[in-house]
């Protein structure tokens, strides 16, 4: 075992070395945000005058808070992203050590980390993200070792820096490791990703956007067929889940809950499913937790003030009401049997 210290792009402080990289339940590679979260008593008119009711900093970003998520749940994480040698940076480095995270960085000199302003109205939990991401910090494939992502029992991206997330699915696949993609925006490459991706869970716009055809029935199973994925699946905010396994599909109504803040309920739910994969739960039940962990995420401010424990995710899909379904079972019935 050696130690040193490392002044260039991965890390940012002392390491020890061992001849094997230890083995992580997850990793997760792609975005970290800082997010000022501004409350608002009801979203601007334009050409007016708000005061809002609180502005808060918070950690964010769609990998960094999945993987935060699925340490607080007990699974050993690593985490690789990048940013600026800035304040945003430093409380990135910071929460990741305080979620006891491995994390590697690679750190964009004389840049400022992606940062976003959230506002969000009160009167019904919804929030608008302003965000900006300087070019520097494009995430790429040698930003990434090999060995971090197949010392891994599972791997978390999203399509925002493709080349490198690419590199990273083409490890994991070959190496028999399951890999889950937050996509929602057609970003430069994200087809090729896609062909290394084994479930695809999407925003409810990015199947029309990618195949041009808005009719979920019909491009999720085009998703899951042209890329080979196990499952194509999109989130539909509050109306919960729909995927499609190869055979049939699954809807999962979202839960009943008041939201105070709807930032990060994706990221949340992309963690939720990681963990109930990972545990060997059934597709139904992992849609249906997953939901719930979103849910609970939106009762506590930014993207990771309402992660909650895995007890009280798993009392809630037992105990508390759904809201009205999308889908009727005949309905779900009758799109799988034309497929």
């Amino acid at each position: 075992m050696s130690h040193f210290t490392c002044v260039s792009r991965i890390f940012s402080y002392s390491v020890l070395v061992t001849h094997s990289i230890p083995v992580v339940d997850m990793v997760g590679v792609g975005l970290n945000a800082t997010d000022t979260i501004i409350r608002l008593p009801h979203f601007p008119a334009f050409n007016s005058k708000v005061e809002f009711r609180v502005c808060e900093v918070h950690p964010g970003g769609q990998v960094a808070s999945a993987v935060t998520a699925c340490s607080r749940w007990g699974l050993k994480a690593r985490y690789v992203g990048k940013i600026g040698d800035d304040s945003y940076g430093k409380l990135q480095r910071a929460e990741m050590k305080k979620s006891r995270i491995e994390a590697h960085w690679a750190i964009a000199p004389d840049c400022q980390s992606q940062s976003s302003f959230i506002l969000v109205d009160e009167q019904t939990g919804e929030r608008t993200v302003l965000w900006k991401r300087d070019a520097r910090l494009e995430l790429l494939p040698e930003d990434i070792q090999k060995e971090w992502v197949i010392r891994s029992r599972l791997l978390h991206l999203d399509g925002h820096d493709c080349a490198a997330a690419s590199a990273a699915a083409r490890w994991a696949r070959g190496a028999g490791i399951p890999v889950t993609a937050d996509l929602d925006n057609l970003y430069p490459g994200v087809e090729v990703l896609l062909e290394s991706v084994d479930f695809a869970i999407v925003s409810r716009e990015f199947p029309g956007r990618l195949l041009q055809e808005d009719n979920l029935f019909q491009s999720l199973p085009r998703l899951a067929q042209r890329f080979g994925c196990k499952l194509a699946a999109a989130t539909l905010g509050e109306e919960g889940v729909l995927a499609w396994d190869g055979s049939k599909f699954h809807y999962s109504p979202a839960f009943d809950i008041k939201p105070v803040d709807t930032t990060g309920a994706g990221d949340i739910f992309h963690a939720a499913f990681a963990f109930g994969l990972l545990r060997g739960d059934k597709l139904p039940d992992l849609l249906a937790f997953s939901c719930a962990a979103a849910g609970l995420s939106c009762t506590g401010p930014g993207a990771r003030g309402g992660i909650a424990p895995v007890d009280k995710i798993e009392q809630l899909v037992r105990q508390a009401a759904r809201r009205p379904a999308a889908y009727s079972e005949k309905k779900l019935r009758a799109a799988g049997k034309v497929k």
